[in-house]
């Protein structure tokens, strides 16, 4: 039964059929076919029981946050903050890149969404300025990644509801790997361009008081990310609770900027409706799916199988990392956590690892999925801000932080306090 519905994935996948109706359809499927029990009676009970919960409240809030950002200007303002600043490192403007997107990925909780913003951003800058495109474009497919990571993230979200996790300590997990990716997508870059200088284009400097004075458009951020985490971690406020008041200083801050009117309003509504829509009817389709999978008893026979193969913990994990890879090629990312979760995380705590910890490890596998091909959505993304070459110049500029984040899970694996340091100490 693996193999089939892995077959028939993979199939309605490649005839570009949405993945939400993917999931009902692979849904039915197993329920005629191996599933005893006439589960689509059910199917209207399950899709509302999958989506009516308040914590799943917080990811239409945390969309609007970013659409609010975006459209008001303030990412474009941080990106020529950190021009500035970091602009002298080998690499000049991709370290503003990699810089911006963790920025913003500290406010949206969507990768899409932070690669999208920073792509817009900086993608004329590479043009004009002879940027290596490969380096430049990659860099920002990467960095866009960290919006899954580092917290306020939707994927976090998504996989402490489906888990029954707490969602501030999976947002306390994910701030030092979030970082640290940062970091190390900045130095590999800065030791590439060393090694390689007319890959890193034109190294500039700035007066010091261009420097200082451009800190003030970093305070609107920054000033975001400390009130929703702050709010959460002193006890004020749940994370969806912190999401609307992230919400509200988003309006607070477009609106001293000058930036606020009623087509932005509409057009940062509209694209929250979309993101939203597209987000729930992922939830509720592997909601359906996942119960009939579990009714058909494939859970218990995947479960045997891990058995079967006599690795061990640590040998059985390093089969998960595998499969996660593997599926990452062709399975969209957030379908892939939720269509995997119900079936991997009871293996994990059975045998014996923390849920934080392998959320954590998730989702930096499903960060690579992200800029690995065919599917990987940032690629596209990023490939549709610029205005000439090929999907594959980006394809190329990922693979550096490909193996950074390949490192990362060897890292997480051999030491899981870099992930559960926070959690514990709190």
């Amino acid at each position: 039964m693996i193999l089939s519905v892995s077959a028939g994935l993979l199939g309605l996948l490649a005839l570009s059929i949405p993945v939400g109706i993917v999931l009902f359809l692979l849904g039915f499927g197993i329920s005629e076919f191996f599933s005893p029990f006439p589960l689509l009676r059910g199917l209207g009970q399950l899709a509302w029981s999958s989506m009516n919960s308040s914590t799943l409240i917080a990811i239409p809030l945390f969309v609007l946050l970013g659409e609010l950002l975006v459209r008001g200007g303030v990412a474009a303002r941080t990106y020529a903050a950190l021009d500035k600043w970091v602009s002298w490192l080998p690499g000049g403007l991709v370290h503003a890149n990699i810089g911006t997107a963790t920025l913003f990925s500290a406010t949206s909780g969507s990768s899409v969404a932070t690669a999208a913003t920073v792509a817009t951003v900086a993608m004329p800058q590479a043009e004009r300025l002879g940027y290596d495109p490969r380096l430049f474009a990659g860099a920002i497919a990467a960095g866009g990644t960290l919006g899954i990571m580092i917290p306020p993230s939707i994927n976090l979200i998504v996989y402490g509801f489906l888990t029954e996790s707490s969602i501030p300590q999976l947002f306390l997990a994910g701030l030092v790997p979030g970082l640290l990716l940062a970091l190390f997508f900045s130095l590999v870059t800065a030791a590439i361009c060393a090694v390689r200088p007319e890959l890193g284009g034109e190294r500039r400097t700035y007066p010091f008081a261009q420097m200082l004075a451009s800190l003030i458009h970093l305070v609107p951020v920054l000033l975001l990310f400390g009130i929703i985490v702050g709010t959460i971690y002193t006890g004020l406020a749940t994370p969806t609770e912190a999401a609307a008041v992230g919400v509200a200083a988003a309006l607070l801050i477009t609106g001293i900027s000058g930036q606020i009117a009623v087509p932005m309003l509409m057009q940062a509504l509209y694209g929250t409706i979309r993101i939203t829509a597209m987000v729930m009817l992922v939830v509720s389709g592997a909601a359906f799916l996942n119960f009939t999978l579990a009714s058909a008893g494939l859970g218990t026979e995947l479960r045997a199988f891990m058995d079967s193969i006599g690795l061990g913990p640590l040998g059985t994990m390093l089969v998960i990392v595998v499969i996660y890879i593997v599926l990452g090629f062709f399975i969209e990312t957030l379908s892939l956590m939720v269509v995997t979760i119900p079936i991997m995380v009871p293996i994990v705590v059975e045998l014996g690892f923390d849920k934080v910890w392998f959320g954590i490890l998730m989702i930096v596998l499903v960060e690579m999925a992200l800029i690995t091909p065919p599917v990987g959505l940032n690629l596209y993304v990023v490939q549709g801000a610029r205005r000439s070459g090929k999907l594959q110049e980006v394809m190329v500029g990922c693979i550096p932080y490909v193996l950074v984040m390949l490192a990362m899970v060897a890292a997480l694996i051999a030491v899981p306090e870099i992930a559960l340091f926070l959690p514990n100490l709190l």
